[in-house]
């Protein structure tokens, strides 16, 4: 079993004791640290000694997250987790032809797997960025920081109205990149300010009932959901109701296909993209085009049980990237929650414009082509 104090000497290689002596000798006062005052996700204090720092992202989602405030995000990499479907394999490939360094960039698991300690030791990260609720143990955190590597917890998923603001401002100061990520947070107030200030008089019956189906289509049963958090929160903020929330007490959970028929919900969004192509589910994503997003929308809303929704019989049958939704910038995706779920008092937003500005102010590689779609729409998937 590897230690701690292993960790320690293994990171940026063997000294020895006499050069270390020699070093502390000659060496200059420690400057103070550079982050003075900053604090993560979960509340700790985190002392970066020096900027520009290197990091590990246990989420290749965080590479679209330094994308928006950085203009080369590779390169303040040491490692990341190399989950290409997450952020879909256009959007790496996009990557790749920008930045072809990232091709050759150590990997370290995703959150969705378990916490190697070793592979992060091994890419010599100044820190690791790490996801709330799912990173590494307390354990873990104790060995990378015995190993003299700063664990930053960060979230853009979970509770994202909540904590999207401070990751990306973490994230800037972490980069030296503060004043971007000012900007991109000011930018996405603004646009949620426009909806948040439309809803607040919505009385219940306001709100129609939503059932979201996440990976729709993915094998044969129904129903991944978004519960509490997460997806569950966009829905509520723009005037839906999710009915997942009202069973399942985590993110995401599963729902019974008689439950979704007894709701009988007014509006079914799914969400897909690339990696459901095999299976037959929904696939919309730049790869794709209108008639190929639509064909696989009307198949997965045809599907036993689904057929008979209202959503289903009155046309508020949607389809949204998943790669979109759980994303950085998932103002857009708000936005087009918005239109689908309350129409009338969102007639005049237009996703694709904001997307647009997103592309050409912030993102160091922008997002190319459609990533929602109307079962009904006989012209642009963009649904402005």
């Amino acid at each position: 079993m590897i230690g701690p104090d292993d960790f320690r000497w293994t990171r940026r290689g063997v000294l020895s004791a006499g050069g270390l002596l020699a070093l502390a000798a000659c060496s200059p006062p420690a400057a103070a640290p550079a982050t003075a005052g900053l604090t993560d996700l979960r509340g700790r204090a985190l002392a970066i000694p020096t900027l520009p720092v290197r990091l590990s992202v246990d989420d290749g989602r965080y590479l679209i997250a330094l994308s928006l405030i950085h203009p080369d995000p590779v390169s303040v990499l040491a490692a990341w987790s190399g989950d290409v479907n997450r952020i879909s394999p256009e959007i790496y490939a996009n990557f790749v032809e920008r930045f072809p360094a990232l091709e050759r960039l150590p990997k370290t698991p995703s959150s969705a797997a378990d916490f190697d300690v070793e592979a992060v030791l091994a890419a010599s990260p100044d820190v690791a960025v790490v996801s709330l609720g799912s990173g590494p143990t307390d354990a873990q955190v104790s060995q990378l920081e015995a190993a003299g590597v700063t664990v930053a917890f960060i979230d853009f998923f979970t509770h994202p109205f909540e904590n999207q603001p401070e990751s990306l401002s973490l994230l800037g100061r972490l980069t030296g990149r503060e004043a971007q990520a000012e900007a991109y947070n000011a930018f996405r107030t603004a646009r949620l300010k426009v909806i948040s200030d439309r809803v607040a008089g919505l009385s219940d019956s306001d709100r129609p009932a939503v059932f979201m189906e996440a990976h729709a289509g993915n094998g044969p049963d129904c129903c991944n959901s978004p519960g509490r958090g997460n997806v569950g929160d966009y829905i509520a903020f723009v005037g839906g109701r999710n009915i997942g929330a009202d069973v399942l007490s985590t993110a995401s959970g599963k729902l019974n296909l008689e439950y979704v028929i007894d709701r009988d919900p007014a509006v079914y969004i799914a969400t897909g993209g690339p990696h459901l192509a095999r299976a037959g589910g929904l696939v919309v994503g730049p790869q794709f085009t209108a008639d190929q997003a639509r064909a696989s929308l009307r198949r997965v809303a045809g599907r036993r049980g689904i057929s008979s929704l209202n959503a289903v019989g009155t046309g508020r049958v949607h389809g949204l990237s998943h790669q979109l939704i759980n994303s950085p910038i998932d103002v857009v995706a708000v936005e087009v929650l918005a239109k689908w779920i309350q129409p009338e008092l969102f007639a005049d937003l237009n996703p694709r414009a904001t997307l647009d500005e997103v592309n050409s102010r912030f993102l160091a590689v922008p997002y190319r082509g459609d990533y929602w779609i109307d079962l009904n729409s006989p012209t642009s998937p963009q649904g402005d």
